[in-house]
């Protein structure tokens, strides 16, 4: 059965927990895909709490940062795969554009994203998204803060059409903004 399923919310809003244990709850082989990179000793430990979290031995965690449409496609048909998190591969994609000396915008970042779309609706199982909402604070001071606000915006956007289920996660509460009437994508 294909699903796709998108929880966003706010900086510690619950949303992985909620998206975890959804997760869980599903039958198949369980596949977590990790975004985040080790970039100092307190990601290093978060991410320690995370695997953590995953320790009763049913998830097979993969560490991409960028190719996620290619990740995704290589997984066991059946599976349950949550990616966690989109709002640092949106992350990952401006920090390596920038190494690269590229640019990467709102094109770059449709296209990325069509990519992902395209993926989850050939997926044969069930795929679960995780993205911080990140639109409802302050208009970022600079220009980059900004491309990242909107891109993840843009992101977001584009799952949630997508998606058979868009679920805002508050305060730890799962509030559902589309719900799933049908099996069918």
């Amino acid at each position: 059965m294909r699903r796709l399923i998108l929880v966003t919310g706010g900086a510690r809003s619950g949303k992985s927990d909620y998206a975890l244990s959804r997760a869980q709850a599903l039958p198949g082989p369980h596949v977590f895909l990790a975004t985040c990179p080790v970039i100092d000793s307190e990601m290093d430990d978060r991410i320690a709490r995370h695997k953590a979290d995953r320790e009763n031995g049913i998830w097979q965690t993969i560490e991409e940062e960028i190719e996620l449409a290619a990740t995704i496609s290589s997984l066991k048909s059946g599976s349950v795969c949550l990616v966690d998190c989109l709002t640092l591969w949106v992350n990952n994609l401006m920090y390596h554009a920038e190494k690269a000396n590229i640019s990467f915008g709102e094109d770059e970042m449709r296209a990325r994203c069509e990519a992902l779309v395209r993926t989850a609706a050939e997926y044969q199982g069930t795929l679960i998204c995780v993205s911080n909402e990140v639109g409802m604070g302050v208009v970022p001071d600079n220009a980059s803060a900004r491309l990242y606000r909107d891109l993840v915006g843009r992101c977001n956007r584009m799952l949630a059409a997508a998606a058979n289920e868009v679920i805002l996660v508050s305060c730890g509460l799962p509030l559902f903004l589309k719900e799933c009437v049908t099996d069918q994508p």
